[in-house]
């Protein structure tokens, strides 16, 4: 939505509810390759759906991330998601410029649970068909009030937004080149965050919707803490899987497994709207990614429960890195949760 001046790498900086994710890519003729990374953890009421609750510590995170990664960074491709943004695709009849415009407009009209004179509203037309006059449309809608406070954000922290994206798309762009497209399969694409779960489906090798489920792993947080009487730190190793020896595993599975029952549930529900919004018998195939993918047990749980064939989303799978540059963190281990990062630094500021 943000576009300005052109560049030979890109950063994508993703600022999620319980971390702080940064990607820099350099793009070349021959694709991408890794030039920095760094993830820092964010307390854990910092923020909270949507809500920045503790503006401070999440400017100082955000500065203290580009102080360890790279000093020199002031531009970033950032990302927005939740109850302040919609994304839609919608058919029309073929129209351009003006009437276009105006026929989009009126889409966004009817479709936004806010009024459209308080959006910033951005579209793409996805395809085309001249034989029955007709044309696919992608939609993005922000609040101007929620756009203006996040951005006013980043520029806080001594940094310039130069392309704003939806955490949705930037996952589905680091799908689309790090995988092969199936056009037989559906595919969902899903990614679990804190406090709020995306999915993207993508069939007949495109993009057909998003979704949001307002559930994430703050309730697994919530339940190892708990259970287990851990400081906030301890719970977050647990959720990494580093307290194999410490904690019992039996336990901490079962725990793990009791406190996903509402976001498996908005999963389900939301698989079955769009089986039956876009007349698909089956979804075929699930790829992994978001914080949620790296906590124990929790992948094979939600297999499990949907019956759904699941893999561990990899945005790296493509992309050119040196192991040994970036040893401390282990980019193979963390891999799911660099997608919407990853996805962000594919994009090319004009």
């Amino acid at each position: 939505m943000l576009f300005s001046r052109k560049s030979k790498s890109t950063v994508g900086l993703d600022v999620g509810a319980s971390s702080i994710k940064l990607v820099k890519l350099d793009h070349s003729k021959n694709g991408y390759s890794v030039s920095a990374i760094g993830i820092r953890e964010l307390p854990p009421e910092a923020i909270v759906a949507d809500e920045i609750r503790d503006r401070e510590a999440v400017i100082f995170n955000i500065q203290s991330l580009i102080d360890q990664t790279d000093p020199k960074i002031r531009d970033v491709v950032v990302s927005i998601s939740g109850h302040g943004v919609i994304t839609d695709k919608f058919t029309i009849d073929k129209k351009t410029g003006p009437e276009a415009e105006q026929a989009i407009l009126f889409e966004t009209e009817q479709r936004a649970p806010f009024d459209v004179d308080d959006v910033t509203l951005d579209y793409h037309i996805i395809k085309t068909d001249d034989d029955i006059n007709k044309m696919d449309v992608l939609l993005v809608a922000a609040r101007k009030e929620y756009l203006k406070m996040y951005l006013g954000l980043i520029e806080d922290c001594g940094l310039r937004p130069v392309v704003v994206d939806d955490d949705a798309f930037a996952i589905l762009n680091a799908y689309e080149h790090n995988y092969d497209l199936d056009p037989n399969r559906v595919t969902a694409l899903l990614n679990i965050g804190h406090d709020v779960t995306n999915i993207t489906y993508v069939s007949e090798g495109l993009f057909k919707a998003t979704r949001d489920v307002s559930a994430g792993t703050r309730e697994i947080f919530q339940a190892i803490q708990r259970e287990f009487r851990l400081s906030p730190e301890m719970t977050i190793k647990a959720m990494k899987g580093e307290m194999g020896d410490s904690i019992d595993q039996d336990m901490l599975r079962a725990t793990i497994e009791s406190a996903t029952d509402e976001l498996v549930a908005g999963i389900e529900l939301a698989f079955s709207y769009f089986r039956s919004q876009s007349k698909v018998d089956q979804i075929d195939w699930i790829v992994l990614s978001g914080g949620g993918a790296l906590v124990p047990y929790l992948a094979e749980h939600v297999q499990a429960k949907l019956n759904i064939p699941l893999e561990l989303a990899n945005p790296l799978r493509n992309i050119d890195y040196d192991p040994e540059l970036f040893q401390y963190l282990q980019p193979e281990k963390i891999a799911p949760l660099l997608a919407v990062s990853v996805g962000l630094a594919m994009r090319k500021a004009r």
